[in-house]
């Protein structure tokens, strides 16, 4: 007769302990975006419910660790980007591209406002063919909701291999810094240059739809 075989007891406590800590362990995912100067865009996804983080950097070049001033000459292929890490049960990717439309000008991959050239491109650098399926599905549901504004120019690259470089520090959460509203769904106006430029407005109804679900 065969005996069964006890656990020992350390082992026992060691297993539990990692069981709870991956179950309490909350999932994340991340995806990549540029949509012009990434200060305002940043902000606009620090308020979204459901992100957990936000980082700028650039994104889709090829000259590897630039700095800020190498890739406003528009010589490196980087676009100014943003690294979005969300919480998948508490906000989805498709909500969270509607939030990207929203904010920009998506059929126009040469400028956003006043900023133009490579580095302000409209693109999405998506983590896996399951994002990249949902990003497809997005496309197509926008451009069938506004027929007369064209088809959607944003550059669909993955990552990796396409790599996101971190942008220098004093970038970093730059407009929550200087004092504008970062917290979850406000819909607070966005001064994109800090005390300067043009203001984008939050409280379009695409943009409310996301920024103040579940609040």
């Amino acid at each position: 007769m065969r005996s069964c075989r006890v656990m020992p007891p350390l082992l026992l406590l060691l297993w539990a302990g990692l069981l709870c800590a991956a179950l309490a362990e909350p999932t994340t995912e991340r995806f990549t975006l540029a949509a012009g100067c990434f200060w305002s865009v940043e902000m606009a996804f620090q308020r979204a419910p459901g992100v957990i983080s936000t980082r700028v950097g650039y994104a889709g070049g090829t000259v590897a660790e630039p700095s800020y001033e190498d890739v406003t000459t528009g010589r490196t292929g980087h676009t100014e980007s943003v690294e979005v890490t969300f919480d998948p049960a508490a906000v989805s990717l498709g909500e969270l591209l509607r939030l990207f439309w929203a904010i920009h000008n998506p059929t126009d991959g040469k400028c956003q406002g006043n900023d133009c050239g490579s580095q302000y491109r409209t693109a999405i650098f998506y983590h896996g063919e399951a994002q990249k399926r949902v990003i497809d599905a997005s496309i197509a549901e926008w451009e069938a909701a506004h027929p007369s504004a064209g088809p959607i120019a944003t550059e669909l690259s993955a990552s990796p291999p396409a790599r996101f470089w971190p942008a220098e520090v004093y970038h970093q959460q730059y407009l929550e810094l200087r004092g504008q509203d970062a917290s979850k769904g406000s819909l607070a106006p966005i001064q994109c240059y800090g005390d300067r430029g043009p203001i984008k407005k939050m409280d379009k109804p695409d943009i409310a739809a996301v920024l103040q679900k579940d609040l």
